[in-house]
């Protein structure tokens, strides 16, 4: 007998599937934050963290709002992928109020203290990884076992962020950790859903050519990008390190090559995961040329490319597509989702824009922030309702 999907639930429809709570406050928190950040950035608002405006801002990106999409979308498939019942109900609710106070706890660090800031913010990334371990080891899908080492590291970079700032260094090493963790991410699990959702969409079109199946190439591309990585965690400015990313980013082109994204183009919801598998790609290699001529390429272009460009395409697509698929929706992007992905590539160009016209830079970082905040209000705004009510039949 087939395992149900859900087990029965009386409570709001909300909180009955980990993506619901995670997709639509983490689309708000995304908007709020970089709706807050610019005045800060100016000094026009202040707020009471101890983190410096800058810091504030990377690590509510890297912390905050990416946390938690990534554990929506895991919530959403770790049962798939163990045969487990996904976490509903009270639980989840308790998952969401921990997330929250880390936000609250975070934003008021300066006057509740940093070290008691860590502990609650900590303690989401650190309670997600113990979750999705639990399901993993539970459902004995060890082949996933993967997926637990970026989120280990997540977890870990977010501490050494606190202790970092705390003692007034730069919050360059655990920034890092938390880019590689997430690039990996991408890598390992994105490198399983474009081409598995490609071929899905390509086998209904006509006949030809269909993604290449992992093999060989695939190992080989994600070891060379992890160890690039690692190369460019421990040894962010030596030559090698430039090098293997310039690597690990050609690689990554081919393979993304390799899974027919050309043949995509009449479906938004099927090419924005390879133009954001692209941008991904592309921000290897200006990170490992920004290494090498630092001079001529901008670092922070490279990781504005990997940052809004891959990690914020690649988010909304997820979230866009699994939205519709688990609500009982039509799989396609409407136009609520044409319209997130249009601003997430318009922020990303903007971004990378401010970073070679700075005569400009002021006027380049609002586009790429009014950008931002349209992707992700604009999916909160179209999604709201399906998220808050029961599924269709």
């Amino acid at each position: 007998m087939p395992i149900p999907r859900t087990r029965p639930y009386d409570g709001h429809a909300l909180f009955s599937y980990g993506f619901r709570p995670f997709f639509l406050f983490g689309a708000l928190y995304a908007a709020l934050s970089i709706l807050l950040w610019l005045p800060a950035y100016f000094g026009e608002l202040t707020i009471a963290t101890h983190f410096a405006p800058v810091d504030w801002h990377v690590h509510e990106l890297l912390f905050g709002f990416l946390p938690a999409i990534i554990t929506g979308f895991l919530f959403t498939a770790v049962p798939n992928w163990t045969g487990r019942m996904p976490l509903q109900g009270k639980m989840l609710i308790l998952l969401v109020v921990l997330w929250a106070n880390g936000r609250v706890a975070v934003a008021l660090s300066a006057i509740i203290g940093w070290q008691i800031a860590m502990l609650i913010d900590g303690a989401f990334l650190v309670s997600i990884t113990l979750v999705i371990a639990r399901e993993i080891i539970a459902g004995r899908n060890y082949r996933n076992f993967k997926v637990l080492i970026p989120l280990t590291l997540l977890a870990i970079a977010n501490l050494l962020f606190h202790l970092e700032a705390a003692s007034g260094q730069e919050t360059s090493l655990s920034r890092r950790v938390a880019f590689a963790a997430i690039v990996m991410l991408i890598v390992i699990i994105g490198g399983r859903i474009v081409p598995s959702f490609t071929r899905n969409w390509l086998a209904r079109q006509k006949p030809g050519a269909l993604p290449a199946p992992f093999g060989i190439f695939d190992k080989v591309s994600i070891a060379a990008t992890a160890t690039a990585l690692a190369a460019w965690v421990a040894l962010p400015q030596h030559a090698a390190t430039g090098s293997l990313l310039i690597l690990s980013g050609i690689l990554q082109v081919i393979r993304l090559v390799r899974w027919q994204g050309h043949r995509t183009w009449r479906d938004p919801l099927v090419w924005i995961l390879h133009v954001s598998y692209g941008l991904l790609s592309a921000g290897l290699l200006v990170l490992g040329l920004s290494v090498l001529w630092p001079d001529v390429v901008r670092p922070a272009a490279a990781l504005h490319l990997i940052a809004i460009g891959a990690i914020g395409g690649m988010t909304l697509s997820v979230m866009v597509r699994a939205s519709r698929g688990h609500t009982g929706q039509a799989l396609q992007a409407g136009n609520g989702g044409k319209l997130c992905f249009a601003a997430i590539l318009v922020a990303a160009a903007a971004r990378v824009a401010a970073e070679y016209l700075p005569s400009y830079y002021v006027l380049w970082l609002h586009i790429a922030a009014l950008g931002w905040i349209t992707a992700y209000l604009a999916f909160a705004a179209t999604f709201a309702p399906h998220l808050a009510k029961t599924r269709k039949s």
